[in-house]
């Protein structure tokens, strides 16, 4: 996966209250992840290579290949790319830990860019030296939320994060019982339908979303288990029903229909690889990397045509999995060590300034 890192640095004095700012974005420009934090009192060079081994490490966490590094740092940039010598001995072990975080990669550019171009790293390197000094975050008033019959309608997380703005709430919930899942075998790409279990699962489910006010629409995967339990959570709410092909399940590719023994006796070493690298695919399959990518594709899709509503996701395990991530910004270690039950329901918001809050995970209170 390629990514860009935009990063920067500053100082208020030179030395003086310090602070840093990365962002990741992918290859259209989405923005994957950011991170920022005050440093007390160091310079600004020190300040701005801070940001970059927070942008690489955030890149790395994402589980980039290849990144282009972007600063309106001439010294950053041209001692990273080894045309300028580290003269200054206090920099040295900047430097080194940078070059160390970068050799993570396959590859890593840099590239000099004004300041001008560099707003998004620079804005979230002035936001961590003014919360280091104690200024608040301007933020807009709290909405009253409506009650709801609902677990995850708690207390709105935007009084003790500083979220701005209306979020999108996700309903995430992960198709009823086939099959294939109850045998615990790889269920990518094939269409088993529902069961009869499944079928009374998907009901469940949609009884309890029917109790959701203001529910706006559902988007699901269009494999036949998401589609069957979709349409019974359209039929119960009435909810504009839409099909996202970037939220179908992972390619399992060889290894479709197979136990985790068989598929582990088949291709050891890959199979033991696949479980440790999320860059790794299955043999003629997705890696979890890909996964990701195209989920967030799919999330950045109905965040921007439902903005501020409540959607229900309807999809797989690993999709819903990626969307969790996104919203706690961790790495892919949550994918092995997260369950998520059959027809179960998470929720998720994201918030237009890209703060996010997991309300509800694996709940299958419904199905009792």
């Amino acid at each position: 996966m390629r990514v860009v890192v935009e990063a920067d640095g500053g100082s208020r004095g030179n030395p003086g209250p310090a602070g840093y700012g990365a962002v990741v974005l992918d290859e259209s420009g989405a923005v994957l992840a950011e991170r920022s934090a005050g440093l007390g009192v160091v310079t600004n060079n020190v300040a701005e290579y801070q940001g970059l081994i927070a942008g690489l490490r955030a890149a790395a966490e994402l589980g980039a290949s290849e990144v282009s590094v972007r600063m309106d740092s001439k010294l950053v940039v041209e001692q990273m790319s080894g045309r300028w010598k580290v003269k200054h001995p206090s920099m040295q072990p900047l430097v080194a830990q940078a070059r160390e975080v970068a050799r993570a990669f396959d590859r890593v550019g840099y590239e000099w860019i004004p300041r001008e171009r560099n707003q998004r790293a620079d804005r979230l390197a002035n936001q961590a030296m003014d919360e280091q000094a104690g200024v608040p975050r301007k933020a807009q008033p709290e909405k009253a939320e409506p009650q709801q019959p609902d677990a995850a309608a708690t207390q709105s997380p935007v009084s003790w994060t500083g979220a701005v703005g209306e979020p999108t709430r996700l309903y995430l919930l992960r198709h009823g019982q086939t099959e294939l899942s109850v045998a615990r075998r790889y269920s990518g790409r094939g269409n088993p339908p529902l069961t009869e279990v499944g079928r009374g699962q998907a009901e469940a489910a949609a009884r309890r979303l029917a109790k959701v006010e203001g529910l706006t629409a559902i988007v699901s995967s269009p494999l036949g288990r998401a589609r069957e339990t979709a349409l019974a959570v359209a039929t119960a709410t009435g909810a504009e029903l839409s099909w996202d092909d970037d939220l179908i399940e992972t390619d399992f590719g060889a290894w479709e229909g197979l136990t985790f023994t068989e598929a582990a006796e088949r291709d050891p070493d890959v199979h033991r690889r696949w479980l440790g690298d999320p860059s790794v695919p299955a043999p003629g399959g997705e890696s979890f990397d890909q996964v990701h990518h195209r989920v967030r594709r799919a999330r950045n899709a109905v965040v921007s045509r439902f903005g501020g509503a409540n959607v229900v996701v309807v999809s797989h395990v690993t999709p819903i999995k990626s969307l969790l991530r996104m919203a706690l910004d961790v790495g892919p270690s949550l994918l092995f060590r997260l369950h998520l039950d059959l027809a179960s329901l998470s929720v998720v918001e994201f918030y237009p300034d890209g703060h996010a809050s997991v309300r509800l995970v694996n709940d299958t209170s419904h199905l009792g």
